[in-house]
């Protein structure tokens, strides 16, 4: 192995052909040692067993070793291949195309914050359209109570009562139908505009 480190670039393949040819070598009298370690006495047999098992671990180690070597060596093989090619390279100029289109990104990112603000601003004022709502709705409620405190001091007809409240009955659908109206006009115009 350590003519294997020391040798150049031309004969290295020859040196690492010669290693394996021996390894194998080994490899093939190991078997042949272990088929004759059988064949030993019973009291010697269990030892020359281990020596055999010892030897193969150690073949083995070698034949790892090896294939280790060959890993670097192709690895150091491509890195200078790949040298080699990146320093034979001519480089030029970049091109129009390899410009980073900063200013479109740019353009992009302040539509979405002016998008982002327009939201903002939905949302605050259909915020203060729904307490203008409810306060209209207090005024309404106490409005509709002194219509009737006057309309019964007026003595007006249960008929008429009746008429009246049937109408702010229907009045509340369409105040409701028209809310959500506004909301899919409001939808379809933020969908469609952005």
């Amino acid at each position: 192995m350590g003519h294997l480190e020391t040798s150049d670039k031309q004969s290295v393949h020859l040196v690492e052909n010669e290693i394996q040819a021996r390894i194998d070598r080994i490899f093939s009298n190991l078997e042949r040692l272990e088929i004759l370690s059988s064949k030993e006495p019973a009291n010697k047999r269990q030892n020359a067993k281990l020596r055999v098992d010892q030897l193969k671990y150690d073949v083995q180690h070698l034949q790892s070793a090896l294939r280790n070597f060959q890993h670097r060596r192709y690895n150091r093989e491509q890195q200078e291949k790949q040298r080699e090619e990146l320093m034979a390279r001519s480089f030029t100029a970049n091109d129009s195309d390899t410009t980073i289109p900063i200013d479109e990104t740019l353009q992009f990112n302040e539509s979405l914050q002016n998008a982002h603000r327009g939201m903002d601003d939905l949302i605050g004022s259909g915020t203060s359209i729904l307490h203008g709502l409810r306060d209209q709705r207090m005024t309404l409620k106490g409005t509709h109570k002194k219509i009737l405190d006057v309309a019964n001091m007026l003595g007006l007809s249960n008929t008429v009562m009746r008429l009246i409240e049937k109408r702010a009955f229907q009045d509340k659908y369409f105040m409701i139908g028209g809310m959500l109206l506004s909301c899919v006009v409001m939808f379809l115009v933020v969908q469609y505009l952005t």
